[in-house]
């Protein structure tokens, strides 16, 4: 079972926010994660000893949990190849990526952080999940964190009204990728179960998913260890002074600087985020083509 050093870096990722009612870190250290599985809403509490679960979905996410933990993971056959990315390998054994097997739950809360702050995505998450979601399974047991919900179903997503997506501060365009992603879920939900590049195809057949989104999505549905996200406003800044000391990195760059982790370039953005290394906001930026000869 995950500890808690384990927990923070395996589950972390699936985590929209500090207030997010799909995900909660009771008193004792819990978590407890809401979910709609194929067998219906369910609700999963891990601790440092145990799982247990509720509701038509709870017996789902218990066979999933193994792969949830990282359990299907290969760490392994990731080889370091700059300095910082082994010290940062070496400091956090026990990062495994996560598997969840369900993409509508990470895809919806991927589109509605495109083109917007992170902030204001969580909050639209927040406010949509439980006014169209419902109350998580086992929110009665004693210690249960309070405002746990169970997103809506995909008939649900694709029926909210024009003037809700308003008061949730979603325009137009985030709104249409949402409602017509919902309208194909069950096509969207086979991409978890397939390889990388086939996942990544399926759902960018949908218009308003590109390849941030499809990435970000595939890193937790299918732990994906090569689903970089390209396109992200700071993650090349992060990588590239991580790696070479200096800022303005590009996507190209990024790319450059990460084809020696081709096949586990997901991972090695993880174990960079890990370091905390972020580029100062004053200082020397790279001469063009200065990445050219790595």
């Amino acid at each position: 079972m995950a500890g808690r050093f384990q927990r923070r870096l395996v589950l972390g990722p699936l985590r929209r926010g500090g207030a997010d009612p799909t995900y909660r870190v009771a008193q004792d250290g819990s978590v407890w994660r809401a979910s709609r599985t194929p067998e219906g809403p369910g609700t999963l509490r891990v601790t440092e000893t145990d799982a247990r679960a509720w509701g038509p979905g709870g017996d789902w996410l218990l066979r999933q949990l193994p792969l949830l933990l990282g359990e299907g993971d290969r760490p392994e056959a990731f080889v370091p190849r700059h300095r910082v990315v082994a010290q940062s390998r070496h400091r956090h054994p026990g990062l495994r990526l996560c598997r969840t097997g369900l993409v509508l739950e990470s895809l919806i809360p991927s589109v509605l952080e495109q083109k917007v702050t992170t902030t204001e995505a969580h909050r639209s998450w927040r406010h949509l999940v439980r006014t169209f979601g419902e109350p998580a399974p086992g929110s009665d047991f004693p210690g249960a964190p309070p405002g746990l919900y169970v997103m809506p179903d995909p008939g649900g997503w694709a029926r909210i009204p024009s003037w809700e997506w308003h008061l949730a501060n979603v325009d137009a365009k985030r709104a249409d990728t949402v409602v017509r992603a919902a309208r194909v879920a069950a096509r969207l939900e086979e991409a978890a179960h397939m390889p990388y590049e086939q996942a990544k195809k399926r759902l960018e057949a949908v218009p308003g998913i590109g390849p941030w989104t499809s990435a970000e999505t595939l890193q937790r549905s299918n732990g994906a260890p090569d689903a970089l996200t390209v396109g992200d406003l700071h993650l090349p800044g992060i990588v590239g002074y991580a790696l070479t000391g200096e800022r303005g990195a590009t996507d190209a760059d990024m790319l450059e600087l990460l084809a020696p982790y081709a096949g586990q370039r997901h991972r090695a953005a993880r174990y960079i985020l890990l370091t905390g290394l972020t580029p100062p906001r004053r200082g020397p930026r790279r001469a063009p083509g200065r990445f050219s000869h790595l």
